[in-house]
């Protein structure tokens, strides 16, 4: 692969893609998903307080995490890419795992992500990210119920 050009489908195209950019993210490396942003991208994610634009913006908002994430490894679940034309959706669940002093795992952040890929030529660029937390923790006790519930 050289800059998102490889063989296989769109869908296995895209999905390598992400797969590099979380490994390169779980070892503080946060050019893997730098080199797949296109220069208008945009950006949402927890920390953010309103939209990231554009190319530059994300190289800024990244910078501080350089070196500072450490991922034992990641659980890819539920991907789907939906391709129409030269436009993709990915979307899947995602779970970080840390280890400790002793290099026990646990457990450390899980994520959804939504990830909007273009295709310029042969190569496939992310136009937009946003990552949200799976189930935040303070929601774990809430859930819809049959009361209540009116249209």
């Amino acid at each position: 692969m050289t800059n998102g050009v490889f063989a296989g489908t769109p869908a296995e195209q895209i999905l390598m893609l992400e797969r590099d950019a979380l490994d390169r993210w779980g070892r503080g490396d946060p050019g893997g998903f730098l080199d797949l942003y296109a220069q208008d991208i945009t950006y949402f994610d927890v920390a953010t307080e309103r939209r990231i634009d554009g190319h530059q913006a994300m190289e800024a908002y990244y910078r501080p995490w350089t070196g500072q994430i450490h991922i034992a490894r990641y659980e890819m679940l539920n991907p789907q890419v939906v391709v129409e034309g030269t436009m993709a959706l990915l979307t899947y669940n995602l779970v970080n795992y840390i280890s400790d002093a002793e290099g026990v795992e646990s457990v450390g952040s899980r994520w959804n992500s939504t990830a909007v890929y273009r295709r310029q030529g042969e190569t496939w660029e992310s136009l937009h990210s946003h990552w949200s937390f799976t189930r935040h923790p303070a929601l774990q006790d809430t859930s819809p119920t049959a009361e209540g519930d009116e249209a």
